[in-house]
């Protein structure tokens, strides 16, 4: 009879020296009690058997319990009932011995849904192997980046392996989500590597749920998928990736193709998984055109997928915690993106407890359902059914800006966020979420300024500047964090807070001098506007850094409250102190110190000390190309930003 191999999870994926740090306690531990420690993630992969057939046109095989961890299905091994296997389109659910068959296609990805309770076998950087590529002839072509291999006939058997984990079985799941890594070369991996991913290396919290990332993990250069996996390798739990439109094979000759060397390296562009009481779903959200010279595609999910999606929820309750995750997100607080939006919207309307969650944007968003935008209703969404989350990214504002005193680039985003991961919790019945901004701990969630007139009449010479390719001689900077008498005195200066965890039911007070609490208002509240959009929208501190150097600013946040600053304050220095309290109930507290002057003379002479002092670094000014500034580079997306 095969014996279950056990090994400490704790350790799985760390580094020799980090695994020998973490094991040393144990050296004094009994053999029985380590005997008692569950066996979690494990190396191992599919099991395909390359022998002929019985029916080319039919795939069969079996799910099975993996006990002796050797990836072999073993003649004392049992299957497991009830697992739901996919071609890509058709779902079957395994019968009492855990075999299946489906019907074979010319091109497809044959993936299985792990269920709660259980884990797939992880390769060696620890990637979840769950899936395999069925492609008689390989990729069409010769593919830059490799595609995939010719796979030959339907082989006889197709087998996956999975082991019992009580890391997936418990109901309480934290499920971290870094989306759009987006390296362009491994200087910017190494700014992921000692960003966010180091910080995701330094947690143990999602050991059941794992690690997703959520496309335009590389930038088009699909040769550092490797560097991407390195990186990676040191997660405390299972690696999944989704598909971004920047991890296509650009010399595909049409869209069936276009993730070719995505399937061959991480797996299907579309699959689901089940944690605890949660079911995740992946869509390929970017439907590409097959035209290398441009690379022009649309923010799209597709009939196949569409038709996928209702095959897969067919065996999820109705009550269940879904994830609906998506590279484009469904919306964002300016637009409709997906074209095939209501159609998703419809297919998930039974499931009340379902979330969309997107990166692409480089935005960091919580818009909940109920919201109501005129953009939405325009494209016949008259109320946001889904909450929709927008994932922020991993490299901010793609790695541009000065760099910080860990030697990283500031990459403040153009709505006034800055580089981190999501991160959502469930509970049982209970869902919410938190976005962790790198090498900050949970709490940073504030960030203050001042946004004056004569801010922003610097901030729009600034921008002119920018536009201009920084012709000319660039505008002397100003501090956002020092006011004029004048400026006060005609109104319409506030205290600007960007809100990271902020939603349209959030709350955020400001108290100017330690004076009562003043309700501030919500810049974009989601009632059925039309988007406010402008330098009076803006968070001036991290569009100051960013109108320095990169020029990134996108003059809008769904994340941005501000409240008037009294008009009759004293000339010098002045404290306000924010409290933001988020719909879960969660405060959070910042302090910050702004100067009154008398007039732009001394304006310019205290910003002169203040920006000495703040001593922003802006020895790397990465420029962001119009395209990538934007995020979105359809036709459709690129019209509705202008």
């Amino acid at each position: 009879m095969s014996e279950r191999r056990l090994r400490p999870s704790a350790v799985t994926g760390l580094s020799a020296c980090a695994a020998l740090a973490l094991m040393a306690p144990l050296a004094g531990a009994s053999s029985a009690s380590a005997a008692e420690a569950p066996a979690e993630l494990y190396e191992g992969h599919v099991q395909v058997d390359r022998g002929q057939a019985d029916d080319p046109e039919t795939l069969q095989g079996q799910v099975f319990d993996d006990v002796n961890e050797n990836s072999k299905l073993d003649g004392d091994e049992t299957g497991i009932p009830g697992v739901a296997v996919t071609n890509g389109v058709d779902v079957v659910q395994t019968d009492g011995e855990g075999t299946y068959e489906l019907p074979v296609r010319e091109n497809m990805t044959v993936s299985i849904t792990q269920p709660s309770g259980w884990q797939v076998p992880v390769d060696s950087d620890n990637f979840a192997q769950f899936s395999y590529n069925h492609l008689p002839e390989g990729s069409p072509g010769d593919f830059k980046y490799g595609g995939i291999e010719p796979t030959g006939e339907t082989p006889k058997a197709v087998n996956f392996p999975m082991i019992e984990s009580e890391a997936t079985a418990s109901a309480k799941q934290d499920c971290a989500i870094a989306s759009d890594t987006q390296a362009y070369d491994k200087t910017e991996m190494g700014y992921a590597r000692d960003g966010a991913v180091g910080d995701l290396a330094d947690r143990n919290d999602y050991k059941g749920c794992g690690v997703l990332l959520l496309g335009d993990n590389v930038g088009d250069d699909l040769s550092l998928n490797d560097e991407l996996r390195d990186i990676y390798s040191e997660m405390n739990g299972p690696v999944r990736a989704a598909p971004g439109n920047h991890d296509q094979d650009y010399d595909s000759p049409d869209d069936a193709h276009a993730l070719d060397t995505f399937r061959d390296q991480f797996g299907p562009g579309h699959f689901s998984y089940d944690v605890g009481k949660t079911h995740f779903v992946v869509l390929d959200s970017i439907e590409y055109s097959g035209n290398e010279s441009t690379k022009k595609y649309k923010e799209k999910i597709g009939e196949e997928q569409l038709e996928w999606l209702e095959n897969d929820l067919k065996n999820v309750p109705k009550n269940a915690h879904v994830v609906i995750a998506t590279h484009a997100p469904i919306v964002d607080h300016q637009q409709v993106i997906v074209d095939d939006a209501t159609d998703l919207y419809d297919i998930i309307g039974d499931y009340p407890n379902a979330v969309t969650v997107g990166g692409h944007t480089h935005t960091q968003e919580n818009l909940i359902a109920g919201e109501q935008r005129e953009e939405w209703a325009a494209e016949g969404i008259d109320e946001l059914p889904n909450t929709q989350i927008v994932a922020g990214a991993v490299s901010g504002d793609w790695y541009s800006g000065g760099l910080n005193a860990d030697g990283l680039p500031y990459a403040f985003t153009r709505d006034g966020s800055e580089p981190g991961v999501l991160t959502l919790e469930f509970d049982g019945a209970d869902r919410s979420e938190r976005y962790t901004v790198r090498n900050e701990s949970d709490d940073h969630q504030l960030l203050l300024g001042v946004n004056s007139p004569e801010w922003r009449e610097w901030a729009q010479e600034a921008q002119d500047w920018q536009d201009a390719d920084k012709a000319g001689t660039e505008p002397e900077a100003i501090s956002e964090r020092v006011v004029t008498r004048d400026d006060l005195k005609q109104g319409e200066t506030w205290l600007t807070s960007s809100f990271l965890a902020g939603t349209s039911d959030a709350r955020v007070e400001m108290s100017f001098d330690g004076k009562a609490n003043v309700l501030a208002e919500h810049t974009q509240p989601g009632k059925g506007e039309a988007l406010a959009k402008g330098w009076e929208y803006t968070d001036p501190y991290t569009a100051s850094q960013n109108l320095r150097t990169s020029g990134s600013v996108g003059q809008t946040s769904s994340h941005l409250w501000r409240a008037e600053i009294p008009s009759d304050l004293d000339l010098g220095t002045h404290s306000a102190e924010v409290t933001g309290t988020d719909r879960y109930g969660r405060q959070y507290t910042e302090t910050i110190r702004f100067t009154v002057v008398e007039d732009e003379a001394a304006a310019a002479a205290a910003s002169e000390k203040k920006l000495t002092k703040d001593g922003f670094d802006t020895q790397q000014e990465k420029k962001v190309d119009e395209d990538d500034r934007q995020g979105l580079d359809s036709d459709e997306a690129r019209k509705a930003s202008n």
